[in-house]
C-alpha cells in the first residue's frame, strides 16, 4: 500500500521541510520588500515636508493636540478596553524601545542621517498604530459616522477639483452647456428614478449625462453668447441648494414643507448670488466643489441625525480641525520652531521655476489630470466592450474560435511589450499619421490608453469568466436575450473584478514616463493648458527634469514633494475606485 511505502514517507518529510523553508524565505522576501519601500518612503516625507529641521516640542505640540485626540476618538468608537490596552502598551513601549536601539545605533555602529529618534518613533510606532485604532475604530457605529463624513467632505472636495481641473481647457460657455444639458437632466432622472423606483431612469442618467457633455462640446462651435456670470452663477449654485432643501425633508412630512425646505435655500442663493455679484464670482471650479462637497454632506448629515445613532462621530472634522488649529497657536505663542516644508498650498498652484523656494507643479497636476481622465474613459470602455465581445459573443470552436485563441494570445502577448515600444507607436500613429500632435493630451491619452488595454481586457476577461454559468442558464431560461443577460447578469457580478483590474493599469499609466518622452512631452510647462491639443506635460515629466537639476534643492526637497504630490493623486484615484467597486460587491 502507499501508506507502507518507505519513500513516500521520506518524500514527505522532505516536502514538510521544504514548505517550512519556502514559507519563510517568501516571508522574508515580503518582509525585506516592504521595509525598503517604508524606509524609501519616510525619506520622501522627511524632505518633502522638511521634518529633518523640526524641533521636538513642533512634533509633542502636534501629537498632544491632534494625534492624541484622534486616538482617543477611535477608542471612543472600539469600545474595546483589550484594544486600548494594546495601544497604550504599543505606545508606551515603543517609545523606550524606540529611544534605546535608535541612540545604540547611533552610538556604537553609524550615525542615521537626517533621523532622530522622534521621527523615528513617529513613522514606526505612532504611524501604525493610528493606521490600526482608524480601522478599529471605523467598524463602530460612532467611527463609521464620523469617517463618513470626513470622507464625504475630503472626498467631494477632491473630485470637485479634479472635475473643475478638465474644465481648465474649456471656456465658460462650455461649462455652462455642460452643466444644463449634462449634469441636470443626469442629476434629475437619477433623483426620479430613485423617488418612484424605476430603474430605468436610473439606469438612464449615466448615458443622458455622457451626451449632454459630448453636445456640449460639440455645441460650442454654434453657440456664440451665454448668459452673464452671475445667471451662470445662480444656476449652478442655486439648484444644488435647493435640491439639498428639498432632500432632506422627511417623505411623510407635508408638500408645503418640502416647497419650504427647497424654496427658502434657493431665495438664499439668489440672494447670495446677487451678492457676490458685486464682491466678485467664483469659478467653475469652485461651484463644483461646493456641489459635489455641500450636497452629499447635507444628505449624509440628516440621514444620520434621523437615525439618531452615533451622531457624535459627526464632530470627528471639527475635532480635527480644532487640532491643527490649537497645535498653530501652540507654536506660534511659545515660538517653537518649525519645519518649512516644499509641500505646500502654492507648490500646488504655481507654475515651475528655476527658483527652487518658488517651484510649483501646478501646469503638471492640470496635464496628469487631464491625461489620466481620458484614459480611464478609453480603457475602460475599449477593454470591457472587448472583453465582452471575446468571452460571450465569440464561439469557442470553428474557424471564429480559432480566430478568438489567436487574438486571446496576441492581447496577452502586447501586455510584455516594454512601454517605450508604445511610445514609438503612440508617436507614428498619432502624432505623425493622424496628426493629433507631439506632446498633446490626445496623443498621451491614447498611448497611455494602447499601453494598458490588453491589462485591462485580460482581467475584464478573467472577471467575465469567474461569473457561475448558472446565472447565464437562468436567465436565458426566463427569456432574457444575451444582451439583457450579459446587461442585467454578467456584468453586475463581473464589475467588481472589473474594477480591480481597471485599478491595478491606471496606477501602471499615471506613473509611466518613457512614452510621454517618446511623443515628445514638454518637461515643463510654465501655464494651464487650454485645449486639449496644447502641449502638455505631466507630473513623472516635472519631476525627471527637477531631479537632472545640480541644485541640492531641486533634488532633494522639489522632488520628494513631486513624488509626494504624485502618490497623493494616486491613492486617491485608486480609493475613490476601490469605494466605487466595494459598492458594486454590495449591491451584487
Amino acid at each position: 500500500m502507499a501508506t507502507d511505502n518507505a519513500n513516500a514517507d521520506g518524500f514527505g518529510e522532505v516536502s514538510r521541510v521544504r514548505g517550512i523553508l519556502f514559507e519563510y524565505l517568501s516571508l522574508g522576501a515580503s518582509v525585506a520588500g516592504l521595509v525598503a519601500l517604508g524606509v524609501l518612503l519616510v525619506y520622501v516625507a522627511i524632505d518633502a515636508f522638511d521634518l529633518a529641521s523640526a524641533s521636538p516640542g513642533w512634533l509633542l505640540t502636534y501629537f498632544l493636540t491632534l494625534v492624541i485626540p484622534f486616538l482617543a476618538f477611535c477608542l471612543y468608537s472600539a469600545d474595546d478596553s483589550a484594544v486600548t490596552r494594546r495601544v497604550l502598551v504599543v505606545l508606551a513601549g515603543g517609545l523606550v524601545a524606540v529611544a534605546v536601539i535608535f541612540t545604540a545605533i547611533e552610538a556604537f555602529v553609524v550615525t542615521i542621517p537626517r533621523l532622530s529618534w522622534q521621527l523615528t518613533y513617529l513613522f514606526v510606532v505612532v504611524a501604525p498604530a493610528t493606521a490600526y485604532l482608524a480601522y478599529v475604530g471605523s467598524h463602530g457605529r460612532v467611527g463609521a459616522v464620523g469617517f463618513g463624513l470626513l470622507g464625504r467632505l475630503v472626498g467631494g472636495t477632491a473630485i470637485g477639483l479634479a472635475v473643475g481641473t478638465l474644465f481648465l481647457v474649456f471656456d465658460e460657455l462650455v461649462w455652462f452647456l455642460a452643466y444644463t444639458l449634462g449634469v441636470l437632466p443626469a442629476a434629475a432622472l437619477y433623483a426620479y428614478g430613485r423617488r418612484r423606483d424605476a430603474g430605468r431612469a436610473v439606469t438612464a442618467a449615466i448615458p443622458v449625462g455622457l451626451v449632454g457633455l459630448v453636445a456640449a462640446v460639440f455645441l460650442r462651435g454654434v453657440v456664440r453668447t451665454y448668459p452673464s456670470d452671475l445667471i451662470i452663477y445662480l444656476w449652478t449654485l442655486a439648484v444644488p441648494i435647493a435640491a439639498v432643501g428639498a432632500l432632506v425633508v422627511d417623505a411623510r412630512g407635508s408638500r408645503t414643507a418640502a416647497v419650504a425646505a427647497g424654496g427658502v435655500p434657493l431665495a438664499l442663493a439668489i440672494a447670495g448670488g446677487f451678492l457676490a455679484g458685486n464682491v466678485g464670482l467664483p469659478g467653475p471650479t469652485t461651484l463644483i466643489v461646493i456641489a459635489l462637497t455641500g450636497v452629499p454632506t447635507a444628505i449624509y448629515v440628516h440621514r444620520v441625525v434621523d437615525v439618531g445613532d452615533g451622531t457624535v462621530g459627526l464632530g470627528l472634522p471639527l475635532l480635527l480641525a480644532a487640532g491643527v488649529i490649537v497645535g498653530a497657536l501652540v507654536v506660534e505663542a511659545w515660538g517653537v520652531p518649525a519645519p518649512d516644508p516644499w509641500l505646500d498650498v502654492s507648490y500646488v498652484t504655481e507654475a515651475p521655476s528655476r527658483n527652487a523656494t518658488e517651484a510649483g507643479l501646478y501646469p503638471a497636476i492640470v496635464g496628469s489630470v487631464i491625461i489620466i481622465a481620458l484614459v480611464a474613459v478609453l480603457s475602460f470602455v475599449l477593454g470591457v466592450g472587448t472583453s465582452v465581445f471575446l468571452e460571450e459573443y465569440m464561439p469557442e470552436t470553428g474557424v471564429l474560435g480559432s480566430l478568438t485563441r489567436l487574438l486571446q494570445i496576441n492581447i496577452a502577448n502586447l501586455a510584455a511589450i516594454p512601454s517605450v515600444v508604445y511610445g514609438l507607436l503612440g508617436l507614428g500613429l498619432f502624432a505623425n499619421l493622424l496628426g493629433f500632435g507631439y506632446g498633446t493630451a490626445v496623443t498621451a491619452s491614447l498611448t497611455l490608453s494602447l499601453l494598458i488595454l490588453p491589462i485591462t481586457i485580460i482581467s475584464a476577461q478573467e472577471a467575465i469568466r469567474s461569473v457561475p454559468d448558472d446565472l447565464r442558464r437562468g436567465s436565458d431560461a426566463m427569456g432574457a436575450t444575451r444582451w439583457q443577460t450579459t446587461k442585467n447578469v454578467v456584468l453586475p457580478e463581473a464589475l467588481p473584478g472589473i474594477l480591480t483590474g481597471t485599478i491595478l493599469a491606471l496606477g501602471r499609466a499615471i506613473g509611466e514616463t518613457a512614452p510621454l518622452i517618446m511623443i515628445g512631452a514638454a518637461t515643463t510647462v510654465f501655464s494651464a493648458p487650454s485645449s486639449l491639443f496644447s502641449r502638455f506635460s505631466a507630473m513623472p515629466m516635472q519631476i525627471y527634469a527637477w531631479a537632472g537639476f545640480p541644485q541640492a534643492e531641486f533634488r532633494y526637497g522639489v522632488v520628494a514633494a513631486g513624488v509626494i504630490t504624485l502618490l497623493i493623486i494616486l491613492i486617491g484615484m485608486n480609493g475613490t475606485a476601490i469605494l466605487l467597486r466595494n459598492r458594486a460587491e454590495r449591491g451584487s
